[in-house]
């Protein structure tokens, strides 16, 4: 019977372990330039499933996330930031998202 109480005792924690291992981290940089960009990026991502958390600094332009890579690759969320308008390094935004972009918003030298 104590077998059986202990073993109980343990499901929660050993399926609470589980769950925790489809939760994947990334940073990764962004380009962006003020408090309108950062609300941009992570309202696209965040509007993703399977994200659950995400945070964009306008001075680093470090961009990180943690996700369920169950439900969400990190390359959907990659693509879902440039059709956004924002380059982040393996993706690049469009010129009609980036052109669609506020005028202080433009991160890009112009050539």
């Amino acid at each position: 019977m104590k077998k059986v109480f202990f073993l109980l005792l343990l499901i929660p924690f050993i399926s609470f372990s589980q769950s925790n291992e489809k939760n994947a981290k990334a940073t990764f940089k962004v380009s962006g330039n003020c408090e309108m960009c950062k609300d941009r990026i992570q309202k696209s991502t965040l509007s993703l499933k399977g994200v659950k958390y995400v945070s964009w600094s306008p001075q680093s332009k470090n961009f990180s996330i943690i996700y369920n890579g169950t439900k969400v690759s990190i390359d959907d969320v990659k693509k879902t930031i440039a059709k956004a308008g924002h380059d982040n390094g393996y993706y690049i935004a469009t010129d009609e998202a980036y052109n669609d972009l506020h005028s202080c918003c433009k991160y890009r030298d112009p050539e």
